[in-house]
């Protein structure tokens, strides 16, 4: 059974079992799928309440932080107990073209030999690692949710903004991907 669970799940049984979360979390406490807003419940939480953005009943929201343990639980467990200890198949020519920006380790999900301690002080690692994650935060708080409140929630609900802010994750993502990445490895 345990082997089972190691393989990669197909599309027609992952996909689906995320689309239920939504009417489950609808049906179960009136409640809207999204990760984003749990950083803003921990600020609230920790921060005192004299800045009035994060002046609000965070306790109502538990149930957000407590889902984002889950996945964070899920994800340590995941990760220790049933990864495949072979390193990642990559592709012949994405390995030859990753190897002409350096990586060539490809025993992890995440290439160690561009996200590690080292890098994150040279400048493309600084780029990436630092730079990059305060325009996905920035980015998240400007779209008014991330790509998991607006593509899974916010599209199953027919909402335009939601539509709107998943075209524009993905065009961002391809030219990120196809064009800006390129360059950054490049340096």
């Amino acid at each position: 059974m345990i082997e089972i669970i190691k393989q990669p799940w197909p599309w027609y049984i992952a996909g689906p079992l995320i689309g239920l979360t939504v009417p489950a979390l609808l049906i179960i406490g009136n409640k809207s799928f999204g990760i984003s807003s749990s950083l803003r419940h921990v600020c609230a939480s920790c921060i005192p309440a004299n800045i009035p953005f994060f002046k609000y009943d965070w306790k109502k929201e538990i149930w957000n932080l407590i889902f984002v343990l889950g996945i964070f639980l899920g994800g340590a467990i995941a990760v220790n107990l049933l990864s495949n200890p072979n390193p990642v198949e990559v592709h012949p020519k994405l390995a030859s073209e990753l190897a002409g920006y350096g990586i060539t380790n490809f025993n992890n999900l995440v290439p160690e030999d561009i996200m590690n301690w080292q890098s994150l002080f040279t400048l493309k690692g600084f780029i990436m690692m630092v730079v990059g994650g305060f325009l996905v935060g920035f980015g998240t708080r400007y779209a008014g949710g991330c790509t998991s409140g607006h593509a899974i929630m916010g599209l199953s609900n027919l909402q335009l903004p939601s539509l709107i802010a998943t075209i524009s994750f993905m065009i961002g993502g391809f030219i990120m991907a196809n064009l800006i990445l390129p360059f950054i490895l490049s340096l």
